[in-house]
């Protein structure tokens, strides 16, 4: 008789713990680094559409027309120009943010 009262205490004990316990972490996997935020690339551009494209690019520039022809040149080779009058390069893609002066200072505006 005692064997089975002190198993039935034994499994009644076991089963307060699981009860109270917080459910465990499954630690197998390390959790998958945060991807960083996707950017999205424009569509390529027709090389007829150049000049309007970086006329709108360049209209608030200081050196407009240094800006037009610098930005055509871009536009011809990366078949981009990113929208707005400044900033949003990554649009355009890797061509387009890594192509640099013989002074290593970005090209495109």
């Amino acid at each position: 008789m005692q064997v089975s009262c002190s198993a039935k205490v034994h499994e009644l004990e076991a089963s307060v713990e699981a009860e109270t316990k917080p459910p465990s972490e499954d630690h197998s996997a390390p959790p998958a680094p945060a991807a960083p935020p996707a950017v999205h690339v424009l569509p390529p551009v027709d090389a007829k559409a150049c000049p309007g494209l970086c006329e709108g690019r360049c209209r608030l520039h200081s050196r407009p027309n240094h800006c037009k022809r610098v930005c055509n040149t871009c536009c011809y080779r990366c078949k981009c120009v990113p929208p707005g009058t400044y900033g949003n390069r990554e649009m355009c893609g890797k061509c387009y943010t890594d192509m640099t002066t013989h002074g290593g200072r970005p090209k495109c505006p």
